[in-house]
């Protein structure tokens, strides 16, 4: 682990949050030697911070002493430039498990998803949340999406809780966001971090920077790093033009694509590294590969983003 504080490292990102996919090789084993490649790659290539084993990295694929290697890999190859928070999550044993695999790897934080299966009430998840804290002795970043979906009073008890960071949204209400920033800045001293996690998070950061939320996902960066740049610095220096090219001729062009299929939100990141020359299999069950003829559209999508850069060169 690094040690500087992770929210101090994430308060201002010089770059787009990186979430790889996960490499599989020959017979669906994890191939590891790839998977560093992948992380290295988008460290080099600018990422702000390395998000393994989470959503688009399969975290409910992955078996433990798989995720373990996963998150070693990635602290070694990310060798301090960034910080790297590991997934975990699950029931709250199965969670705290992970998260102290995650400590032993090196991670720098967790990004804790929801509890599996069940529809907890506040005090449940607030429980939850609490134990994967005390346990990890890590800094947590809390998922709200599915099955975990929080009020403004609970995410203010969660703020106030010793390990607890930090607030990534992946449900996409705002006025239900607007409410939770507003209660937390109301309520707790000092800074508390937000996250737009929705899928192709591009897409809407425009909405979420207007509540004061400037950190999101990236999967776009997983595979095509230069328009995920191009459009972080499009946002931070203000520059509307690019960032309507970018946002009308790519963004929701994918965003559409990625819609047409079932857990796409994975499996079509995964085809876009494939395209762009690196072998990092394809998805474990109980997702699928995209049709054909999506992952050919996908392409198509690419080198048009990339010819939108140079118009706008």
């Amino acid at each position: 682990m690094t040690p500087a504080p992770l929210a101090a490292r994430l308060h201002a990102p010089s770059g787009p949050l990186f979430f790889p996919v996960t490499a599989y090789g020959t017979g669906g084993s994890v191939d590891l030697d790839v998977y560093r490649t992948h992380v290295r790659r988008g460290v080099d290539a600018g990422a702000a911070a390395v998000f393994a084993c989470c959503g688009t990295g399969e975290f409910h694929a992955l078996l433990p002493e798989e995720f373990e290697a996963c998150v070693r890999v990635a602290v070694k190859a990310a060798d301090g430039r960034v910080p790297v928070v590991a997934g975990a999550g699950y029931g709250t044993a199965l969670a705290v498990r992970y998260a102290r695999l995650a400590r032993e790897a090196g991670a720098d934080g967790l990004l804790a998803m929801p509890p599996y299966l069940v529809v907890a009430g506040q005090e449940g998840l607030l429980r939850h949340y609490r134990a994967m804290a005390a346990a990890a002795d890590l800094p947590v970043i809390v998922y709200q999406r599915d099955n975990a979906v929080f009020t403004p009073s609970t995410v203010v008890e969660l703020a106030r809780t010793d390990g607890i960071i930090g607030f990534k949204d992946g449900l996409g209400d705002l006025d239900l966001m607007q409410r939770v920033v507003s209660a937390v800045r109301t309520e707790v001293p000092g800074d508390f971090l937000y996250f737009n996690g929705l899928p192709t998070a591009e897409l809407t950061q425009l909405a979420y920077r207007a509540l004061g939320i400037t950190l999101y996902s990236s999967a776009v960066f997983c595979f095509a790093p230069g328009i995920a740049l191009a459009f972080h610095r499009a946002l931070e220096s203000g520059d509307e033009a690019i960032a309507h090219r970018l946002l009308d001729g790519f963004y929701r062009p994918f965003a559409e694509l990625r819609a047409l299929g079932r857990g796409y939100a994975v499996a079509l990141v995964k085809a876009g590294v494939r395209l762009r020359g690196l072998d990092v299999g394809e998805v474990r069950p109980p997702l699928q590969e995209p049709a054909e003829d999506h992952v050919e559209q996908l392409a198509r999508l690419i080198e048009r983003g990339y010819a939108l850069l140079e118009e706008g060169a």
